[in-house]
C-alpha cells in the first residue's frame, strides 16, 4: 500500500495541476467565444489586436527560456547533492522542457524577422 501511495500521490498532484491549467485555458477560450458571439448578434466585430511586429514570440520566448533555466539551475544542484538520481533526472527534465520551448519561440521570431527583411 505504501508503494502505491509513493507513486500515486505525485502523479495525482501533477495531473491535477495540468488539469487546472488546461481547464482554465479552455474556460477562457470559451468565454472569448461567447463574447464574440454576443458581439456578432449585435452586428459588431471584435477588434483585432495587431501582432504584425512579432515581438510577442520573442518576449514569451525570453520569459519561458529564463524560467526553464532558473528551474533547471535551481533544482539540478539539489538533486545532484542529495544523491537522489531520480530527482536529478526529473529536475533536469523540468528545466530543459521550458528552456527548449522558449528557444523554439525565439527561433520562430528570428525566422519571421528574416523573412520580413527579405520581403522588404
Amino acid at each position: 500500500m505504501n508503494d502505491f501511495l509513493e507513486w500515486f500521490v505525485p502523479c495525482f498532484i501533477v495531473l491535477s495541476i495540468f488539469l487546472i491549467i488546461f481547464g482554465f485555458a479552455a474556460f477562457m477560450r470559451y468565454m472569448k467565444y461567447r463574447e464574440t458571439v454576443a458581439l456578432a448578434e449585435k452586428g459588431l466585430l471584435r477588434q483585432r489586436m495587431s501582432n504584425a511586429n512579432g515581438r510577442d514570440s520573442l518576449r514569451w520566448g525570453i520569459i519561458i527560456t529564463s524560467l526553464g533555466l532558473a528551474a533547471g539551475l535551481g533544482l539540478c544542484p539539489i538533486g545532484l547533492f542529495s544523491g537522489d538520481e531520480e530527482f536529478f533526472v526529473a529536475a533536469t527534465f523540468l528545466g530543459l522542457l521550458p528552456t527548449f520551448f522558449g528557444l523554439g519561440l525565439i527561433v520562430i521570431h528570428w525566422a519571421t524577422e528574416r523573412k520580413k527583411g527579405a520581403e522588404e
